[in-house]
């Protein structure tokens, strides 16, 4: 599969955000502290913000160029992006939650193909029930369920795992890798939690104040770095 490429610059008042980024398939930790820009990346790789100057491409598609005046609109990008707020539908049931992106798949064949995900998931329970009823751990679960239901060509999480307990955090960064695997996308991932990006990461990007100040492997990267400053 492609690369995910951006270069993005931004003025908001007294923060400025200037970074370069080439994230291969596999997954790609930004780690920094709050107010760093990582959830401002995030946002210009979805194209649910626009820099002052920059381009996001993946491969050969251009999904953003300023200087061209391109800038493909997030419903065409074919990117899954799950967030602390996870954003399922309440009205919706699980596996209705995890059809509703399917438009790639069969009509005939979402249903049991998102049944499939939710019981590899472990909440195949949760088919029938709304999102009111679900615990943390199991509206992260359905919300990973639908954003890999789509087949997309990247995949963007903004901590979505925070709030959960370690151990539940280390059993869905381990689901992660493996469907990640199998997708041969690229993974942008941003998290305060050291320990969460050695379990995940094939590459580490470090940012500080809109910079980014260190990349490489987690070895190289978090090897005498035991948390990130708040």
């Amino acid at each position: 599969m492609s690369e995910l490429r951006a270069t993005i610059q931004l003025s908001r008042g007294e923060f400025a955000l200037d970074v370069e980024l080439a994230c291969p398939p596999g997954i790609t930790c930004v780690m920094g502290p709050s107010g760093s820009g990582k959830s401002t990346i995030l946002a210009v790789l979805a194209g649910l913000a626009l820099p002052d100057r920059g381009k996001v491409t993946l491969g050969d598609q251009v999904w953003l160029d300023r200087a061209r005046g391109i800038a493909v609109p997030v419903h065409e990008r074919r990117l899954a992006y799950v967030f602390q707020g996870l954003a399922l539908f309440p009205h919706m049931s699980g596996l209705h939650n995890v059809t509703y992106g399917m438009q790639h798949v069969p009509r005939a064949d979402r249903p049991a193909k998102a049944q499939a995900l939710l019981d590899r998931l472990g909440v195949g329970h949760l088919a029938r029930r709304r999102p009111r009823t679900f615990s943390g751990g199991e509206a992260q679960r359905v919300a990973l369920a639908r954003a890999i239901a789509r087949a997309p060509h990247v995949v963007l999480l903004d901590e979505p795992f925070s709030a959960l307990d370690r151990e539940l955090r280390a059993q869905l960064t381990s689901l992660v890798r493996e469907l990640v695997a199998e997708l041969g996308v690229p993974l942008v991932h941003v998290t305060h939690s050291v320990a969460e990006a050695r379990l995940l990461a094939d590459q580490v990007v470090r940012v500080e104040r809109g910079q980014i100040v260190a990349r490489g492997t987690v070895s190289e990267v978090l090897a005498n770095l035991t948390t990130l400053e708040e």
